[in-house]
């Protein structure tokens, strides 16, 4: 039976792009189950998959797992031959800890700047909370690459789940034109690249569904 993974808006859902550009990535095959957030009867349609009430949830046979990085550890573990997370313990270890900073916090950079695949890149006014936030990730992506990234372009060579969980931050960084490092911008380039980011993004701007009835110049209303 093949795995079924439930998703929000691709244009919007930063947390239903995590699993997905893993698995994608990874080679994992699946079927898809998008639900537009936000209208009626999303949430039960929602709940009838994932009794968190959110969006992702992998559904295997008689199994649910909901929350990004929980269905993430479920991939890894029954795909270990794909290689979620990096084999060397040290590294995997990192990967583990940077993975979980990102699912726990950020919150001020995800509130102020949403994920919005159709928003043209524009800057907007920071705060210093979501300054903070950008320093902490371009720290944490520079310490990643420089301990173990040196045999590719992600964060720890290949790319693992610790980059899936950081795929939305490289959307809104490139969306709200944030100013960052050399370094942070090649990073970034190497997970654009990707033709599973291109395949959801593009899937994204197609979309017929908004949250915002301006998006195209502003952010949407609801912080996701």
């Amino acid at each position: 039976m093949a795995l079924t993974l439930v998703i929000g808006n691709k244009n919007y859902s930063s947390w239903s792009f995590r699993p997905w550009v893993a698995m994608k990535v990874a080679g994992i095959p699946f079927e898809e189950v998008l639900i537009p957030l936000y209208r009626d009867g999303s949430k039960d349609k929602i709940l009838s998959y994932s009794p968190g009430g959110k969006v992702p949830a992998l559904v295997d046979g008689n199994i649910k797992v909901w929350e990004s990085l929980a269905v993430l550890e479920y991939l890894a573990d029954k795909f270990p031959d794909r290689k979620l997370w990096p084999d060397d313990p040290a590294a995997r270890a990192q990967a583990r800890s940077v993975a979980a900073e990102m699912h726990a916090g950020f919150a001020p950079l995800r509130n102020a700047c949403p994920m919005n695949m159709r928003r043209p890149p524009k800057p907007v006014l920071l705060a210093d909370d979501v300054k903070a936030n950008i320093a902490r990730i371009e720290a944490l992506w520079s310490d990643c690459r420089a301990r173990y990234g040196k045999t590719g372009p992600f964060l720890f060579g290949a790319f693992t789940a610790a980059d899936a969980m950081y795929a939305p931050v490289v959307s809104r960084f490139e969306t709200y034109a944030i100013d960052v490092t050399a370094a942070t911008r090649s990073y970034m380039a190497a997970t654009i690249a990707l033709p599973a980011w291109q395949e959801w993004r593009s899937a994204g701007i197609k979309e017929p569904w908004t949250l915002h009835e301006d998006e195209v110049d502003e952010t949407p209303s609801v912080p996701l």
